[in-house]
């Protein structure tokens, strides 16, 4: 979990018809993060996406692989945090269980983008863009 003074988790970027999945904890019903979480003793970075997105959202994880690895502090924690990214698509309709509170799909453009946490904005959102997962619009006001 913590090695060096960072926080390491894992995470998943789900990204359905140009949205990308985004969750809210009961303990910060406000800021939104990617699906995933920390490795437990001896988990690989692929077993604790399985475990967690299985307790958060009730579904399994298909068709992974590794986007990259971003560096930026943790929303929650407020500590420096590594977080190991891996593209997906889901088995199953993601349902909030366990510590979530929330669900919902942003383009980082919308309504999410002032909630959204500090790694997924200003790190996964553009490594995404690059990717040519997501596309990068600008909405004409």
């Amino acid at each position: 979990m913590f090695r060096d003074g960072v926080l390491n988790v894992v995470a998943a970027a789900v990204v359905d018809r140009g949205r990308l999945l985004v969750v809210s904890k009961k303990a910060a019903p406000d800021v939104f993060y990617l699906p995933g979480g920390k490795p437990e003793a001896g988990e690989s970075p692929e077993e604790t996406l399985f475990r967690e997105l299985d307790e958060e959202l009730g579904v399994t994880p298909r068709d992974m692989d590794l986007l990259g690895q971003v560096e930026d502090m943790a929303a929650l924690e407020g500590v420096p945090m590594r977080m190991m990214v891996f593209t997906a698509r889901l088995a199953g309709r993601p349902t909030p269980a366990a510590e979530l509170a929330a669900l919902g799909w942003t383009d980082g453009r919308d309504r999410y983008e002032p909630r959204l946490a500090p790694a997924v904005r200003n790190q996964v959102l553009p490594l995404l863009v690059r990717a040519g997962a997501l596309v990068e619009t600008r909405h004409e006001i």
